[in-house]
């Protein structure tokens, strides 16, 4: 079986071919300053003078250009380290359990970490039902610059179905490792998918799986689910809104993002910041999204804009070879992702198990639309079905 740090990277075009060149470049300079070190320090034996010398080379060395360069380093990378620890800290503080009127704890949950493929912390939760009966478990991958605690709602319902539930907060988002609103490679994020996925499995053995992403999240999880070894553990995907067909503000940002992702991958990019556009028609949910701490603002970083230009183009000229169960959702008002694309993902898909549902009017974050419950419930309509048909073909056999 092949693992998740052996899945094939997605962007692997210029980027791919020159960020390794551009790294090969600072063995050589590395080299030559040490080479240079030694030779003064051959050329001037004694032990005070070559002292003096070398101490003067390092000086000049400490006031060139580079060494300002990493002191920056350093001083950016404990910056982004203080605010992932706050972040981290905040989303532990969330109160994760729901009760019921007279107090009883409907569910059992938990917060943890887990470690990517690049060995980098993702904040992780869970619930279960309080009964030990479990249908099956779903796992939650949300969408871009939100994060695994938003689901808490939707959670308590999948666990009153007695759906165990498993979110994960992806690089740079709540409470996991990176800077706020940058992800570095969606790839990565892909191979997290899977490595937590395969995790789950192990933990849970013979339990039936599904896979959900919402937006950016849909996006990784049909990805994740085109590798064999995924669908294999999966009984279905579930994608609410995905981005599937993302179009640049301006035709000239698709031309220069390859570039600008290599030379300043973090630089905020004001004009792709799709500013005032609603993502639901509840006042009240709009209201605790953009209030949320972890929920990120800024306007969209010019490396995570370009990693979203090249999954959503992959998976477009790819929907004719998926082939995993899935249900995908989208409402026909969404400004955000285009459900025309969701359309085309249904109509071209190869798999034998598909179904598409259009919400009239609604906007682009279905679970947290005032028809909520409804979608919910779709959902774990649609799981249930599969897990009756899987029942029923495993009778068959057995007979």
């Amino acid at each position: 079986m092949s693992t998740a740090v052996e899945m094939e990277q997605l962007t692997s075009g210029a980027s791919n071919r020159i960020i390794p060149v551009l790294k090969t470049l600072r063995i050589p300079l590395i080299f030559i300053r040490s080479m240079i070190l030694c030779l003064l320090v051959t050329l001037f034996p004694r032990r005070r003078h070559s002292q003096r010398v070398v101490a003067a080379v390092e000086n000049s060395f400490a006031a060139s250009p580079s060494a300002a360069k990493t002191a920056r380093r350093r001083s950016v990378w404990r910056s982004e380290e203080e605010d992932t620890l706050r972040r981290r800290a905040l989303a532990e503080t969330l109160d994760m359990g729901f009760e019921t009127g007279d107090g009883e704890i409907q569910c059992r949950w938990s917060a943890s970490l887990f470690f990517g493929v690049r060995r980098n912390a993702l904040f992780c939760r869970s619930w279960f039902p309080a009964t030990d009966e479990l249908k099956g478990i779903l796992i939650i991958i949300h969408g871009l610059n939100e994060h695994s605690g938003r689901y808490v709602q939707f959670a308590k319902q999948l666990t009153s179905c007695n759906f165990g539930v498993y979110a994960m907060d992806w690089t740079g988002h709540g409470g996991s490792d990176g800077l706020h609103g940058y992800v570095p490679s969606l790839d990565d994020v892909v191979a997290d998918t899977g490595a937590f996925l395969e995790k789950i499995k192990s933990e849970n053995p013979g339990v039936p799986l599904f896979l959900f992403g919402h937006s950016t999240g849909g996006a990784v999880v049909l990805k994740a689910a085109s590798y064999p070894y995924i669908e294999e553990m999966l009984e279905g995907i579930v994608m609410t809104a995905p981005a599937l067909h993302v179009k640049p503000a301006h035709p000239v940002i698709a031309v220069l993002a390859p570039l600008f992702s290599l030379v300043v991958p973090k630089f905020q990019f004001k004009g792709a910041n799709k500013r005032g556009i609603p993502v639901s028609r509840d006042p009240a949910a709009m209201l605790a999204k953009y209030s949320d701490p972890l929920v990120y603002t800024g306007p969209i970083r010019v490396r995570t804009g370009h990693e979203i230009l090249c999954i959503s183009s992959y998976l477009m000229r790819n929907f004719k070879f998926v082939t995993v169960p899935f249900f995908v959702l989208h409402g026909t008002a969404d400004k955000v992702t285009d459900p025309l694309a969701s359309q085309d993902l249904y109509n071209e898909a190869a798999s034998k198990v598909k179904d598409i549902k259009l919400y009239e009017g609604l906007l682009h974050d279905l679970l947290f639309e005032p028809e909520r419950e409804e979608i919910g419930q779709d959902i774990i309509n649609w799981m249930e079905t599969r897990l009756d048909s899987i029942a029923e073909r495993t009778l068959v056999r057995k007979q």
